[in-house]
């Protein structure tokens, strides 16, 4: 993957610097990619095996008193059990279904918390929000416009997974080295490199085509060999979960009317209900946030 580099004419010598370092990581492919947590890793496995079972997925949750924990508190939430409440996992899955647990779970063990760089603490945390909103999004985009699902929650999730990683890289080179660069040159680094750091953390994650695929091609979909329409979905839930968490007021409108909604063949009717979704997204986002 080709990196801009003429773009590092513009920043510092300090910049330039890590600029090259990065560059080189991705050219040896010698990313420090973060372990996946172990859950995290078995729930997806459980969620891609077509003979795998509610009480597999109970078990396996109820092994990580913590995870469980935060299963339950987000499962008995106003965003999925307004007017009851549950008191086992199991009666959890069979209400809300083994999909809508795999996406608790996955949320739940994968955080900004999987990261060292406090420099960027408060970014990092900016990002997994943004991420969450996308898979949130995600869902009720390709719920609108037929496409799937499930897949789009995963893809959301991880399709930014290279920024806080990039973030890492750079704290970690310029403690390391003694030098400085400001926020602003550290932005426009994980800008740059993010989908080329996103796209060796997802291999080396082992996730499905369809996660790399929407990783790699989210921002340029129709370059996606496989995945078009994932990468496509993807695209337009970025949109709409930047427009929703940097406005103080969100108008869908200008992004509703963006290449890629046209390219996903939404009728006025597909728009005018994605605009009603902010709301479930916004409970989804505060429900599952930890």
């Amino acid at each position: 993957m080709t990196i801009m580099t003429g773009t590092f004419a513009e920043l510092s010598p300090q910049g330039q610097e890590v600029a090259t370092y990065l560059e080189k990581l991705v050219a040896e492919r010698k990313i420090e990619v973060p372990m996946l947590p172990e859950v995290a890793s078995r729930v997806l496995a459980l969620s891609n095996d077509p003979d795998s079972d509610a009480a597999q997925l109970a078990t396996l949750i109820q092994g990580d008193q913590a995870l469980a924990g935060h299963v339950m508190r987000i499962a008995n939430s106003a965003a999925y059990t307004p007017n009851a409440s549950m008191v086992s996992l199991q009666q959890a899955i069979a209400r809300l279904g083994m999909g809508v647990i795999t996406e608790i779970s996955l949320v739940a063990s994968l955080n900004s918390k999987m990261f060292n760089a406090p420099l960027f603490n408060d970014r990092i945390a900016e990002i997994w929000a943004h991420a969450l909103c996308t898979a949130l999004w995600g869902k009720e985009v390709a719920r609108t416009s037929k496409r799937n699902v499930e897949a789009s929650f995963l893809c959301g999730l991880l399709h930014s997974i290279g920024r806080p990683v990039v973030l890492q890289s750079i704290s970690e080179y310029t403690q390391d080295n003694q030098l400085s660069i400001s926020n602003e040159e550290a932005l426009v680094l994980e800008q740059l490199f993010h989908v080329a750091f996103g796209v060796v953390v997802v291999e080396k994650w082992s996730m499905p085509t369809i996660v790399q695929e929407s990783v790699q091609h989210y921002q340029n979909y129709a370059e996606s060999k496989h995945s078009v329409e994932q990468a496509m979905v993807i695209n337009a839930a970025a949109h709409l979960a930047s427009e929703m968490l940097t406005s103080a007021e969100s108008d869908f409108d200008e992004v509703l009317n963006g290449t890629v909604f046209a390219d996903l063949n939404l009728y006025e009717d597909d728009i005018e209900t994605l605009k009603l979704k902010e709301e479930t997204v916004i409970t989804g986002l505060e429900a599952m946030r930890i």
